[in-house]
């Protein structure tokens, strides 16, 4: 594979994500956090054994067989699972407090924190291009984040919009890192047949605990979930094909770099705000979305 493929895939994972964002806030006023971060995996399920199977399909003779899965390979995943399905759950929060382009981007902070994560549990340093993209951009996310109103920074950093973000993007850090982990597990395998299998095995993981979850304790949601189907098959797909590419990618790239270029979602994400809820940006949102853009055009100038 070309050594710059993984920069198209990140820019499609980030634009599916985008999508998948705004269908789950669509249904978390009817199906409450827990059930629409459900949807994302359980709905995403069938998308995402599609893909394994087309991509089986098209792999040689010798990528036919099953992935030699280790021990190792499992923790990491499932590490990475538990954690994607909790930061989902923290996003979704963190946007029902503000409006939708400052809540993904407080989750955004996840950059600083993959790299700290990545240094010290995978052992991969950020090259130095890599750092001074990191740091533009978190630049970028703090200024989305802040307060229209003067004066009333350090209470927004102290509200629960930037607590959900703050923990939304310590948990999106550690998952791609597990998912990093586990495509390290799996050497000499396609980084497409990695992320089609890492995408399949970690949503039927979330599907069983968070499903299973909620048939104990809350299981209008389930009925409720079901009635819900054609806006929950849109965020099932857009999220499992969002997945696919950035666990595809991770196979690819170190997971800093990869998270720094998904960055461009939150370029997506103030389109879909502008055109779609109808909401404004400050001039102090729109000098953080330039410098947001600037980080990701720099981590991509190293391939």
């Amino acid at each position: 594979m070309a050594s710059w493929a993984w920069i198209p895939i990140v820019i499609w994972a980030a634009f599916a994500q985008t999508i998948r964002n705004a269908a789950q806030r669509n249904l978390v006023t009817d199906l409450g956090t827990l059930a629409a971060t459900l949807v994302r995996f359980l709905y995403g399920l069938p998308f995402a054994l599609a893909w394994l199977l087309l991509v089986q399909a098209f792999a040689g003779p010798g990528s036919r067989a099953w992935p030699e899965f280790t021990p190792t390979y499992g923790l990491w995943l499932a590490g990475g699972a538990v954690s994607q399905l909790a930061a989902t759950a923290f996003l979704l929060l963190a946007m029902g407090q503000r409006n939708f382009i400052v809540g993904v981007a407080l989750s955004k902070t996840e950059v600083l924190q993959v790299g700290i994560f990545a240094t010290v549990m995978l052992q991969e340093l950020p090259t130095g291009l890599s750092m001074l993209a990191m740091f533009v951009a978190t630049i970028g996310v703090v200024l989305l984040s802040l307060p229209r109103q003067a004066g009333a920074t350090l209470a927004a950093w102290h509200g629960n919009a930037a607590w959900f973000g703050l923990a939304s993007g310590a948990c999106f850090a550690l998952a791609s890192v597990g998912y990093r982990g586990a495509a390290l597990a799996l050497p000499g395998l396609s980084p497409w047949l990695i992320g089609a299998w890492g995408v399949l095995l970690a949503q039927l993981l979330q599907s069983v605990l968070l499903g299973g979850w909620l048939s104990l304790r809350q299981p209008a949601a389930m009925a409720a979930i079901g009635r819900a189907w054609r806006l929950s098959t849109v965020a099932g797909m857009m999220g499992a094909l969002a997945s696919i590419g950035w666990m595809t990618a991770t196979a690819l790239r170190p997971a800093v770099d990869v998270r720094t270029l998904g960055l461009v979602e939150v370029l997506f994400s103030y389109l879909v705000s502008r055109r779609l809820f109808r909401e404004q940006l400050s001039r102090k949102e729109l000098a953080g979305l330039i410098l947001v853009s600037a980080g990701a055009l720099v981590v991509s100038a190293q391939w």
